[in-house]
C-alpha cells in the first residue's frame, strides 16, 4: 500500500510527540486497572469526568489531548458485547478511524488491540484478528480520486501495533497488505467510469497486473469468439463500438494442487439495458455492472500472490450492453457455444446471456467446484437488502464452505431455493430456454437459467451480488466507493480448500 508502513513495537516503547495512541479495551477487562496502567504509560492523569464518560458512554469511545503532548492525542474504545460478535469490528472501526485521522494529516498512529481469549475466539486466532485490523487500515487509506483536479498529495502514514506477539503480527501484516492490495486493484476496476474501462481496457489491465503475479492470461477477441461460436457474448456486445472479449486467467501453483476451482465473473463494463432501455435513475452506477468480474479477478490475484496450493481457472466475459442499429433485440434467438439456444425476451437480462458461454467453457475445465459471481438481479437485492449476496447451489459442501468463509471474511452469503420446479418458468416453444421468467422469484429463475448451461450442476454455485457490492453506509470502508465484493470471500474459500 503506497505511502503506508505498518510495524510492531513492544509495550512500554517510547511514544513520540506527533503521534496518536489508539487503545481498545474489552468489556471483560478490568477497566479501572487498565486505565491506571495507561496513565502510567503516558504520564498523564485522565480526569474523573472522562473516566466516568468512558465507563457509561453508549458509544464506548472517548478522545483527549495529554497536556504534555506525549502522545499528542489519545483515543480509547470500549468494546461492548455486541461489538465482538463478528470478525468485522476492527476492520470497520479502523477503516473509519484512519480515514478521519488522515483528514488531519496524522502521520503516526499507535494501536493497542485486546489479545484476550474472548476476543480472539471470535476471529479464530490472533493472526486473523490482526489481519482484519490491517485490512481496515488499508481500506481507510483507499481513495478513487484519479479524475479530481484538486487531489492532495498522499501523505506518508506510519502505523505501529503495540504487541508482544511480534512474529504473529508480522505475518498478519504481510497477509493483510497483500489481500488489501488485491482488493484495491479490484476496487479501482469497479469504480472506474465506463469511458475509462471498456472491455478492451479491462482485459489490458487484468493481463498487466495478474501476469506480474505469475498468472497466465489469455484474451479472446471478437474473431476468436466467433470461431468458438460464443453467440451469447457476441450478441450482447454487438451493439457497442467496443467489441466484446473473453478474459481467461490460469493460476497453477508450483507445488501439487490440492483442489481446482473455476471462477466466472460477469464483466458488463456498462449496461444501458439495450433496447429494453433502463430509466435514468437505474442507469446511474451501471459502470459497476462488472462487479462480479472485478471480484473474481481480485480473488485470483490474491490467491496467486499468496501462492496457495490450489489451481484456479478464471473466466470473464466482458461487453458493453448498448443501443445501436447493430444491437440485439427482444425476440431474437441467440445460439451459445454449447449449441443451446436462448429466446431473448428482455435485453436488460444480458448478464446471464454472456455467462452462458463462460459457464459452458468453465464446465470443460474438470474443476472440483465452479463458482460464478455477478451483479445479476434487482430481485436478489429486494430479497436480501445490502447485507448479503444470494447463494444458489444444490451442493451442501459449497453451502457450508461459502457460508462459513462469508461470515469469517464478512462478505456474507445466504442460501436460496434451487428447486427444479422453477425451471418450468423458463420453458419456451421457440428455443431451448428464454432469458426471463416471471416477476416473482426473478433471482431464482435467473440462477436456474445459468444452471442450464453448467454440465456439473452439483458442484456449481452462483453468487448474486448486487446488494453488498455498491457504495453504502453499512460499513466505514464502503461509504464512498464500490467495494469489489467477493475478493475476501473467494480468497478465504480457496484458502480453506487447501487445509
Amino acid at each position: 500500500m503506497e505511502n503506508l508502513t505498518i510495524k510492531t513495537i513492544k509495550p512500554k516503547s517510547k511514544i513520540s510527540e506527533n503521534s496518536v495512541l489508539v487503545k481498545f479495551f474489552c468489556i471483560f477487562d478490568n477497566l479501572e486497572m487498565e486505565l491506571l496502567e495507561l496513565e502510567r504509560d503516558i504520564s498523564f492523569k485522565i480526569n474523573a469526568r472522562l473516566k466516568k464518560e468512558f465507563y457509561d458512554k453508549e458509544t464506548g469511545k472517548i478522545e483527549f489531548f495529554p497536556s504534555n503532548n506525549i502522545p499528542s492525542k489519545v483515543i480509547l474504545y470500549k468494546l461492548k458485547e455486541n461489538d465482538i460478535n463478528n470478525s468485522n469490528y476492527f476492520r470497520n472501526t479502523l477503516a473509519g478511524l484512519v480515514a478521519d485521522l488522515k483528514k488531519n494529516i496524522e502521520k503516526n498512529i499507535l494501536i493497542s488491540l485486546p489479545e484476550n481469549s474472548e476476543v480472539i475466539n471470535v476471529y479464530e486466532d490472533l493472526e486473523y484478528l490482526y489481519q482484519t485490523a490491517v485490512e481496515g487500515i488499508c481500506y481507510g487509506c483507499y481513495k478513487f480520486d484519479k479524475y479530481k483536479s484538486d487531489k492532495k498529495k498522499k501523505e506518508k502514514l506510519s502505523v505501529s501495533f503495540i504487541s508482544d506477539s511480534a512474529r504473529v503480527v508480522k505475518k498478519a501484516v504481510e497477509n493483510g497488505i497483500m489481500l488489501s492490495d488485491s482488493v484495491a486493484f479490484a476496487r479501482d476496476l469497479v469504480n472506474e467510469p465506463a469511458m475509462g474501462l471498456t472491455p478492451q481496457e479491462l482485459s489490458k489491465r487484468t493481463k498487466s497486473e495478474l501476469t506480474k503475479a505469475g498468472v497466465k492470461v489469455k484474451i479472446l477477441n471478437k474473431a476468436e469468439l466467433q470461431k468458438r461460436k460464443m453467440g451469447g457474448v457476441l450478441a450482447v456486445g454487438q451493439g457497442s463500438s467496443n467489441p466484446p472479449q473473453m478474459i481467461i486467467m490460469e493460476y497453477k501453483p508450483k507445488v501439487k494442487a490440492k483442489k481446482k476451482i473455476a471462477l466466472v465473473g460477469k464483466g458488463v463494463t456498462f449496461d444501458t439495458g439495450g433496447y429494453s432501455l433502463k430509466p435514468e435513475n437505474f442507469m446511474l452506477g451501471m459502470e459497476a455492472d462488472m462487479g462480479g468480474a472485478a471480484g473474481v479477478i481480485g480473488a485470483t490475484l490474491a490467491i496467486a500472490k499468496a501462492k496457495l496450493p490450489v489451481e484456479v481457472i478464471t473466466i470473464v466475459p466482458t461487453v458493453e450492453n448498448c443501443v445501436s442499429g447493430n444491437a440485439y433485440k427482444p425476440g431474437d434467438i441467440v445460439k451459445t457455444s454449447s449449441g443451446k439456444s436462448i429466446l431473448v425476451l428482455n435485453t436488460d437480462a444480458e448478464g446471464r446471456i454472456i455467462l452462458a458461454d463462460a459457464l459452458e467453457l468453465a464446465s470443460k475445465q474438470k474443476a472440483d467446484f465452479i463458482i460464478d459471481m455477478a451483479t445479476l438481479t434487482g430481485a436478489n437485492e429486494v430479497a436480501l437488502g445490502g447485507l448479503s449476496a444470494g447463494m444458489y447451489t444444490k451442493n451442501e459442501k459449497l453451502i457450508k464452505g461459502l457460508s462459513d468463509t462469508g461470515f469469517r471474511s464478512q462478505e456474507k452469503v445466504w442460501p436460496m431455493p434451487m428447486w427444479d420446479d422453477y425451471s418450468e418458468f423458463l420453458k419456451t416453444d421457440k428455443a431451448d430456454i428464454k432469458n426471463l421468467g416471471p416477476r416473482y422469484g426473478g433471482a431464482i429463475t435467473a440462477a436456474k437459467f445459468l444452471e442450464f448451461f453448467v454440465d456439473d450442476k452439483e458442484n456449481w454455485a452462483h453468487l448474486d451480488i448486487p446488494s453488498p457490492s455498491p457504495e453504502n453506509k453499512l460499513t466505514n470502508y464502503q461509504k464512498k466507493y464500490h467495494s469489489a465484493y467477493g475478493v475476501r470471500l473467494l480468497f478465504e474459500f480457496a484458502k480453506k480448500l487447501t487445509i
